[in-house]
């Protein structure tokens, strides 16, 4: 369950530092996001949970 923590605590840590930092850039993400199509955010969604699945395996398969 700690991990699931962390993983939780350190998204939370990013998301409030960009709109702590940069609100005005996430709004502008969102618009364009939004005009998006469908299909195009789908793909994204994807991609960028493949790259957080790879991340994480090799998170765990490396030791330090």
């Amino acid at each position: 369950m700690t991990p699931i923590l962390l993983g939780l605590g350190l998204v939370l840590v990013v998301e409030g530092l960009a709109w702590a930092l940069a609100p005005s850039l996430i709004l502008r993400m969102l618009e364009t996001l939004r005009d998006m199509p469908p299909e195009q955010r789908r793909v994204a969604g994807l991609v960028t949970l493949a790259l957080g699945v790879g991340l994480l395996w090799i998170a765990r398969q490396t030791t330090l």
